[in-house]
């Protein structure tokens, strides 16, 4: 069994500051301290943590000295296991009493539903004592079992969306890459905590320049809070065409009402002719193949996520019987809509 992994661990030797990298720079030696601390829950994102907490590493090596204050907080003193099986070590436990600036939840997939009283309770104590609360990834489902989003902009990883509009219908939940609303900071999965990281640094107190200097020292380009995430649709299909990814969007954005193919040749100001040609020679298919597969992988993110009944995801993927939805799913992934889920929960 490998060695847990310890983020302070002060037997490491120190990083080293990059070349070429002077001490100070553009007033960044007026920074005050502010200290974060990342609560970590079983099967938290690994990724998420580390695009988080890079950041503020590299913004301490760019102004030579440590402006920025992490510590990992463990539910209690154990171990915490990430979703990949990579074991953390804590530096502290909630119990502890530490004082931070602000505390992200970093959030595990999949979300669970029990046990997690004691993270509820602590992260209200957090907010009664004006600390600013985060949710990376699925973090900010904590934030909302807590009551502590409400009247807030947030969100969540594109595929808990519709779980958590679904439990907590009166949020504002948006699609965007992260949200700073107050003193309320969530953003989605994967490296968007390396977005809300940069946002943070180029904010009081800290300055667009250390954010533009972190951002170049981690080859990553700026992405704009406005930008929303991605889903896995076109992506899955591979669209390198702008015009036929265009198709595939607005194939997206239509899910509940299907439309023609004509309807959609029309939007683009192309023929009918022209948008099937397109289909067939970059994806293999014709736009409606492709259109039933963009509305199929919806229902199954709705019957994965949420507890939708069959008949209402069918209706909000734009089948006009739950037979013929049935028939479709089957043959799109040799199983039934109601198996799927069945199977899906069976291995949470």
């Amino acid at each position: 069994m490998p060695e847990p992994f310890c983020l302070n661990d002060t037997t490491r030797p120190a990083m080293p500051r990059a070349p070429d990298t002077p001490p100070t720079t553009d007033g960044m030696h007026d920074l005050r301290v502010t200290r974060y601390g990342f609560l970590l829950v079983n099967d938290f994102s690994l990724i998420a943590l580390a695009a988080a907490v890079d950041p503020l590493r590299i913004a301490n090596m760019i102004v030579g000295r440590k402006v920025y204050e992490y510590e990992l907080i463990g539910v209690d003193h154990e171990v915490t296991r990430s979703s990949d099986g990579i074991r953390v070590v804590p530096d502290t436990a909630m119990a502890d009493g530490g004082a931070y600036d602000a505390v992200f939840v970093v959030g595990p997939n999949p979300i669970p539903k029990k046990g997690i009283g004691a993270v509820l309770d602590w992260l209200r104590l957090q907010a009664r004592h004006g600390v600013a609360l985060g949710g990376l990834d699925t973090g900010s489902y904590f934030l909302a079992r807590a009551g502590l989003l409400n009247g807030y902009r947030c969100t969540i990883h594109w595929e808990d969306q519709d779980a958590l509009v679904e439990q907590f219908p009166r949020l504002t939940v948006s699609n965007r890459l992260y949200e700073v609303d107050r003193d309320r900071y969530t953003c989605s999965g994967g490296i968007a905590p390396l977005d809300l990281m940069v946002h943070l640094l180029g904010a009081p107190p800290g300055s667009r320049s250390l954010a533009a200097r972190v951002l170049e020292l981690l080859v990553a380009e700026r992405r704009s809070h406005e930008q929303r995430q991605r889903t896995s649709l076109r992506q899955y299909m591979g669209a390198e065409h702008a015009k036929l990814e265009e198709a595939l969007q607005y194939m997206e954005s239509n899910v509940e009402e299907a439309l023609s193919v004509a309807e959609i040749a029309a939007y683009l100001e192309v023929s009918q002719r022209q948008l099937e040609r397109w289909f067939q020679e970059r994806l293999g298919k014709t736009p409606a193949q492709a259109y039933i597969e963009i509305r199929l992988l919806r229902a199954r993110q709705l019957l994965y996520r949420t507890s939708k009944p069959l008949e209402e995801v069918c209706a909000r993927t734009g089948f006009a019987s739950t037979t013929h939805f049935a028939t479709r799913y089957k043959a799109q992934f040799q199983i039934s809509p109601s198996a799927d889920r069945r199977r899906y929960q069976n291995a949470l």
